[in-house]
C-alpha cells in the first residue's frame, strides 16, 4: 500500500544521494524541501518532492502534515536500557557532594546495577527493557543500540544479552547488540583484574558467539576500569569473531584510548568529555566515528565532549543518549539534541546530522537508516506545528512530535 504525506512545511534531512559520513564544514548543511510531499510504500521511502511535483498514482492513505516538519527518526547508537532497577539512592548522594567515582569506589554505580540484575529474572528484566523502548520509540529513536555490561558474570551478561535478542524479535525498528563484559571489575575479581578478563575472552564470549547474542564488542577504556591494554586484549579476541569495537572512551582521562580505536578500525570511540589536540589528530581520516553523549555530561556535571573544537577541525561527530540507570537516566533523543546545541555549541543542522546520519554510520545503518532518501526505511518523524526545525532544539522542555512512524508504520 502507497501512503503520502502531503502539505509538509518543511521536509528535512533529504539525501538525494546515500551519504554515509558527514564531517567538518559539511555538517553545517542541512538539506530542506519546503511545502514537501513523501511517499512511503510499505516500509520503504519511494518519492518526495515540491507538492507542485505530485504524481496522480493513487494512494491508498494521506496525511496531511500541514504546519508540520517531517524528518527521520532518530538514530540512539549508544544506550545501556536494559537494567534492572534504578540508582536514585546515588543521584542523591552526587547532590550531597560525592562524585561518580567515589560512589562507585564504595560499591555503588555499576556493581550496584549489577547486583540488581543477577537477582532479577529475565522476563521481569525484559519487561522493564521492554516499557524503556517504547517509551523512548515514542519520543522519536527510530534505531538504537543496546550493551550488556550490568550483569559482570556469564549467567547475567547471557541474560541481558538474549533480552536484546527478544527486543529485537518482538520490535520492527533496528536494535544493534554490544556485549560489554569489560564494564567493571566485579568484586570477587577486584585483585586479580586478568583473570576477570581471561574469564570474559576464554568463557563468556564463545558463548556469546556461539548463539548469535552480539553484533559488537565494547571496552569502558578508564582510568580504574580498564587500560588500553586491557581493551586490546578483549577487543583482538573479540575481533576473531567477527565482532566489531565500539569503545568507551576518554570520559574522564585521555590514557591513549583513542590510539586503540584507531588501530583496530573501531565503529565508533563514545563519550570523549576529556580530548587532547593529540587525540582530536589522531582521529582525523579515520573510519571511526566520534560520538558524544551530552546528557552524560548534563546529569554527572562533568565536561561536555569539545564538540565546536572537533568539527572546526574537521571531524565527523555523532550524538546519543548513554541511556543508563547511574548517569544518564533518560533516552530522549530531543534532550540530546537540544543540550548538544545549547551546551555544545553545535548548530541546529549539526546537531540533527549529528543524531541521525552520522548517528546511523555509528550503527552500520547508513545503507538503510539516516535520511530522506529513497529506497531507504520510512522510519519518520512527523512534529507538531512548529515554527522550523530549529525549534526543536530551541524548545528543550517541550515535545514536539506529534507521530512516529517505524518501516512505514504509525506507532
Amino acid at each position: 500500500m502507497k501512503t503520502i504525506i502531503i502539505n509538509i512545511k518543511e521536509l528535512i534531512q533529504v539525501r538525494d544521494n546515500n551519504i554515509e559520513i558527514l564531517k567538518g564544514e559539511e555538517m553545517k548543511t542541512l538539506p530542506t524541501i519546503k511545502n514537501a510531499f513523501l511517499v512511503i510504500e510499505d516500509d520503504i521511502i519511494v518519492d518526495y518532492g515540491s507538492m507542485d511535483k505530485i504524481s496522480d498514482d493513487k494512494y491508498g492513505k494521506t496525511i496531511n502534515a500541514e504546519g508540520r516538519i517531517v524528518m527521520p527518526t532518530w538514530c540512539d547508537s549508544h544506550t545501556h536500557i536494559v537494567y534492572a532497577g534504578n540508582r536514585e539512592g546515588e543521584f542523591v548522594d552526587r547532590i550531597n557532594g560525592l562524585s561518580y567515582q567515589e560512589i562507585a569506589n564504595r560499591g555503588g554505580g555499576i556493581l550496584n546495577s549489577a547486583k540488581k540484575l543477577q537477582e532479577t529474572s529475565e522476563d521481569d528484566l525484559y519487561s522493564q527493557s521492554e516499557q524503556r523502548l517504547k517509551s523512548v520509540m515514542k519520543l522519536g529513536t527510530g534505531a538504537i543500540e543496546i550493551k550488556s555490561g550490568y550483569g559482570l558474570n556469564k549467567e547475567a551478561e547471557l541474560k541481558m544479552l538474549r533480552v536484546i535478542k527478544r527486543l529485537k524479535e518482538n520490535y520492527d525498528l533496528p536494535i544493534k547488540a554490544t556485549f560489554l563484559a569489560a564494564h567493571a571489575l566485579p568484586t570477587e575479581y577486584k585483585d586479580d583484574k586478568q583473570a576477570y578478563l581471561k574469564d570474559v575472552v576464554d568463557n563468556i564470549l564463545p558463548a556469546v558467539v556461539k548463539d548469535n547474542l552480539a553484533d559488537y564488542i565494547d571496552v569502558f577504556c578508564e582510568t580504574g576500569y580498564f587500560s588500553p591494554e586491557d581493551t586490546q586484549y578483549v577487543i583482538s579476541a573479540a575481533a576473531k569473531h567477527g565482532l566489531k569495537a565500539k569503545i568507551h572512551v576518554n570520559q574522564f582521562t585521555s590514557i591513549k584510548g583513542i590510539d586503540i580505536c584507531v588501530s583496530n578500525n573501531a565503529l565508533s570511540a563514545d563519550h570523549l568529555e576529556v580530548m587532547t589536540e593529540e587525540d582530536i589528530d589522531k582521529l582525523k581520516g579515520t573510519k571511526t566515528m566520534p560520538v558524544a553523549l551530552p546528557s552524560c555530561s548534563y546529569f554527572l556535571s562533568i565536561p561536555y565532549t569539545p564538540a565546536r573544537k572537533m568539527i572546526d577541525s574537521g571531524l565527523p561527530l555523532a550524538l546519543a543518549t548513554d541511556y543508563n540507570p547511574g548517569s544518564t537516566p533518560s533516552g530522549n533523543m530531543n534532550f540530546v539534541v537540544s543540550t548538544a546545541c545549547i551546551k555544545m555549541k553545535m548548530t541546529p543542522e549539526e546537531a540533527i546530522n549529528a543524531a541521525t546520519i552520522n548517528a546511523a554510520y555509528a550503527m552500520d545503518l547508513s545503507e538503510s537508516h539516516g535520511s530522506i532518501t529513497r529506497g531507504k526505511k520510512a522510519n519518520l518523524i512527523i512534529t507538531k506545528v512548529i515554527p522550523g526545525y530549529a525549534y526543536l532544539p530551541y524548545s528543550f522542555g517541550e515535545n514536539n512530535i506529534e507521530k512516529v512512524f517505524i518501516n512505514g508504520k504509525e506507532l
